[in-house]
């Protein structure tokens, strides 16, 4: 039968650790109770109601029928015949409510508790889950597009567990980037890359590492100006845990945009770097001059000349052949980016 006892601690041990009012796990194991009682003993469709008492350590369960004539349909319907004596004051229409819980919890008590108790443990599991996601969603609501320092909980499968303030958050495989080393303990700015709930059941926050995104909002953290909109971060292509290439610019013309995002002696652009384990990040002015962008967007080549064929979309890069490997970068990835950046493809000419 039900171990009311054993119940109690859990609902006592859970509600002290995931902070779930002890009345809402009660409904919860009713809720159970009512739905195993439905499925082995009544009808899918039947009014059962459910009270669980844990002070007197008492269960009570019953189930309400319209009183008629002739009974049409068993699960919400049963007649005076089968009421018989007990009918007597009774008329029909009438809502009787008919006491289950002798009938349930007399021989047949231990097979009931027993499919109780798996339906209330599965019911309280997925609720645990459900609450849980509820609980970081509101944590999170209104810092989308922001970063946030978390410490590294647990590594598990080939996730990452986040601890945020006693809240566990699971940064997936597919948000992660491989140059960060993610060992219990390392902090990290994560970048909420959206936080939603448009079914009002199904909360979601999902975290990255991976999202060019993320470049920015460390930047925010670090240069007031950026916070302050007197530097403006245009455009951003990356090849996370490699290289990020960024357009900047200002409506100040006392301020240099490329200057306060590196710091003296380079300080703010090298914590940003440290932040994301050692990517390098090229900072490049958004001026008026599409062909100085483009030369600059190659760093650390220096490009000769460059042609616009505005008809196909391509800019002519003219490059001595030793500027060329600095051009490309390993596997592609500096001309890559360039072209991400600027919007037109390269191609690389070299000359004598």
């Amino acid at each position: 039968m039900l171990d009311i006892k054993k119940i109690e601690a859990a609902i006592n041990m859970i509600s002290a650790e995931k902070k779930i009012p002890k009345e809402k796990l009660i409904e919860i194991i009713e809720a159970a109770i009512r739905t195993a009682y439905k499925k082995d003993y009544g009808y899918k469709d039947e009014k059962v109601n459910v009270h669980l008492n844990l002070e007197s350590g008492e269960i009570e369960i019953t189930v309400e029928k319209t009183l008629v004539r002739e009974v049409q349909n068993p699960a919400l319907e049963i007649s005076f015949e089968e009421l018989g004596d007990d009918a007597e004051g009774f008329q029909e229409g009438d809502t009787i409510e008919l006491d289950m819980t002798d009938d349930v919890m007399g021989d047949n008590a231990e097979a009931f508790g027993r499919i109780a108790s798996q339906a209330a443990r599965q019911v309280i599991i997925q609720k645990i889950g459900d609450t849980e996601k509820e609980k970081i969603y509101d944590i999170f609501v209104g810092k989308e597009g922001t970063v946030v320092s978390m410490k590294v909980d647990l590594v598990e499968g080939g996730k990452v567990i986040f601890d945020y303030n006693g809240n566990q958050i699971i940064l997936p495989k597919n948000e992660q980037v491989s140059r960060d080393t993610y060992s219990p303990g390392a902090r990290f700015y994560v970048y909420i890359a959206e936080v939603s709930n448009t079914d009002g059941a199904n909360p979601k926050v999902i975290l990255s590492r991976k999202r060019a995104e993320i470049v920015p909002a460390i930047f925010s953290q670090y240069v007031p100006e950026v916070i302050d909109g007197i530097v403006v971060i245009d455009r951003v292509v990356r090849h996370p845990g490699v290289k990020t290439k960024m357009l900047v610019s200002t409506a100040y013309d006392e301020i240099d945009p490329v200057g306060t995002l590196i710091g003296q002696k380079g300080m703010r652009v090298k914590s940003v770097m440290e932040e994301l384990s050692g990517e390098k990040i090229d900072i490049i002015s958004n001026t008026n001059d599409i062909k100085e962008i483009i030369a600059k967007a190659l760093t650390p080549a220096e490009v000769e000349r460059v042609e616009i064929d505005e008809e196909n979309g391509v800019a002519n890069v003219f490059i001595k052949q030793e500027e060329r490997a600095k051009a490309v970068g390993k596997g592609g990835v500096n001309v890559n980016l360039a072209a991400d950046l600027v919007g037109y493809k390269i191609s690389l000419q070299e000359i004598d």
